[in-house]
This record gives structure tokens, C-alpha cells and sequence, in this order.
């Protein structure tokens, strides 16, 4: 039987890695997925009306790598009633040579959290504007702190616009951003979000859209990471229609979940316009040509990041 690690180690063990380093391993996963390396199955998935919430199976490996990862994550919205977290999970990492259980992580949904903020780190990297005039967070949860964190070694603003539910929310991530050199201003009204912001993170899991094509202004890119079921939806679909470039993590999962499914349904657009993460990165023709395009990444979440983040992390362990 493999060794069982708590949170509390997963954690120390991810305070010794540099955050650039994970973006980098995150990157690379992208890489070798679009190459064709990655063997990922389809996305196992229960869905909860009541309470609302949401259970993954992501799985997968990468051809000549050590491990193979079987990850289950659950969100569950309603959980701050209880007084209990909203995210929770584990990993089982695998010896791709002999199938052998080699550990379980028990992180709690935090490798999750961890790797999805780095692939926001990484569409920054390729897709954000030169100059960015402010940064607007939608989502005043633990993933809408990670991603504002994991921007830090990428882009060069400290002024943030973050929109929540409710104010409540939005003061405890002002209390918990502003120490780390942030000027943070809260709002209840998306469009003042669209209005001030040209690098804009939507990280909810709303089911209706938050922002419409007519409030994206020219030379704006969204990076949508919410929208992760086919339920879900943080962008009109008509933004699609009217970016520059449209940017999905995974292709194929696009066509069952995430911002770019919606815009499927919608009839406004289709394979011809997106173009996949891990050829972006590669490719400067396929990236931000200019100050002036408006461009979404549609990132639904793909079990090659989290085989990379539980690479470091297994490392580390043994």
C-alpha cells in the first residue's frame, strides 16, 4: 500500500516550490497534451441539485512519465451553511511502469486549486495585454485569492477590481489581498468590472452569464475557469463571437463543457475559431498580435495539470 499524505504535508511540501516553477510544469503539461503525449479519458462527473454541487474523476497520464494520477475533487456551494469548506478531494498516484499505488494525497481539493491558478498564470503568459491598466476578479472565493497570487510572477499590476455576491465576502478578500501589496477595490455590479479592467478572471460557478459582449472593451482578455460543467456559464456567448481569439485548454472537453459548449449551443462558433492552449504556447502566430484584440480562454480543466502538479509534489515526498 502507498504512503498517505495529510494536507498538512502536501502543503509544506508545495511552500519549498517556487511558483514560477509550477507555472513552467503546468505549461509544459499543456505542451505535451496538444502534442499528443497526454492520454486523457473523458471527465467522470456527478452532478448534486440538492444541495447544489459537483463531483470530478480526472485521470490520465503522460506517455514515458513515472506516474499515472486518479483524481476525485468535490464542490459543494452550499457548504458555508455548515460551517465546512466548500472544496474537498484526493489523489491516488500511480507507478506507470508497474501499476503499483505509490501514494495517496489527500490535499482536500488544494493541488486542484493550486494547478488551476497556474494555468491562469499561463494564459497570462501568451493572451494578456502588454500593459495591463488593472486586473477584475470575478469570484471572491479561495480560487479568486490563488488566482491573483499566481498572477504575481506574470503580470506587473497591483491594482484589482474583484466582484462578488455579496459584501461580506468581498472584505474578507480585501482583508486577505491588501497585506500582500494589492490595491483592492470590491463591487456588486459586474459591468464596473468590464468598465476599468483589461485582464479579467472569472472563477464562479454560475450558471448565467455575468458579463455580455456589448461591456468587453477593445484589448481586454477574460481567462473563464468557472464554467467546468455544461451547466455552467460566466460569459454571454456573443464574447466568443466577438473575440479576436478564442483559446480552449483542452479541445475536445470544449465540446461537452465551458464557455466555448455554450457558444457551440449558441451557433456562435465552431472548431475553425479556437485554438488549443498547449499550440498557443508554442506558436507566437497563434498568440496576442496586439494591443487592440480581445481574446478568452475557456479553461474547463484537463488531468494533464494535475498529473504535473502531483509530479512535484510526489517528488518531493520520495
Amino acid at each position: 500500500m502507498g504512503e498517505i499524505y495529510s494536507r498538512e504535508q502536501i502543503a509544506k511540501v508545495i511552500e519549498t516550490v517556487e511558483a514560477d516553477d509550477i507555472i513552467n510544469s503546468i505549461e509544459e503539461g499543456f505542451v505535451a497534451y496538444s502534442r499528443g503525449r497526454v492520454v486523457v479519458p473523458p471527465v467522470g462527473e456527478l452532478i448534486f441539485k440538492d444541495p447544489p454541487g459537483e463531483s470530478h474523476i480526472k485521470y490520465g497520464y503522460i506517455t514515458g512519465d513515472d506516474y499515472y494520477v486518479i483524481k476525485i475533487a468535490a464542490g459543494f456551494y452550499d457548504n458555508h451553511k455548515l460551517g465546512l469548506p466548500t472544496n474537498s478531494g484526493l489523489v491516488l498516484v500511480f507507478n506507470q511502469k508497474t501499476g503499483q499505488l505509490v501514494s495517496i494525497l489527500l490535499d482536500e481539493g488544494d493541488l486542484t486549486n493550486i494547478r488551476t491558478a497556474a494555468a491562469g498564470a499561463v494564459v497570462a503568459r501568451y493572451l494578456a495585454p502588454a500593459k495591463i491598466e488593472r486586473i477584475g476578479i470575478f469570484g471572491a472565493g479561495y480560487q479568486g485569492r490563488m488566482q491573483l497570487e499566481y498572477l504575481k510572477p506574470v503580470v506587473k499590476c497591483q491594482d484589482v477590481l474583484v466582484w462578488g455576491l455579496n459584501q461580506e465576502e468581498l472584505n474578507a478578500y480585501e482583508d486577505a489581498m491588501r497585506p500582500q501589496g494589492y490595491q483592492i477595490q470590491t463591487t456588486l455590479e459586474p459591468e464596473q468590472v468590464a468598465a476599468s479592467c483589461n485582464l479579467i478572471v472569472t472563477a464562479t460557478p454560475s450558471q448565467a452569464p455575468l458579463l455580455q459582449a456589448d461591456q468587453i472593451r477593445p484589448g481586454t482578455h477574460i481567462t473563464a475557469m468557472g464554467s467546468d460543467t455544461p451547466e455552467k456559464q460566466e460569459l454571454g456567448s456573443e464574447i466568443l463571437a466577438k473575440a479576436d481569439l478564442v483559446v480552449a485548454d483542452s479541445i475536445g472537453q470544449s465540446r461537452s463543457r465551458g464557455e466555448i459548449f455554450q457558444g457551440r449551443e449558441a451557433g456562435v462558433i465552431d472548431d475553425s475559431r479556437i485554438s488549443e492552449l498547449g499550440k498557443v504556447i508554442v506558436d507566437p502566430a497563434l498568440q496576442r498580435s496586439s494591443e487592440e484584440q480581445i481574446t478568452v480562454a475557456d479553461l474547463t480543466g484537463v488531468a494533464v495539470q494535475d498529473i504535473q502538479i502531483c509530479k512535484l509534489v510526489s517528488n518531493a515526498l520520495h
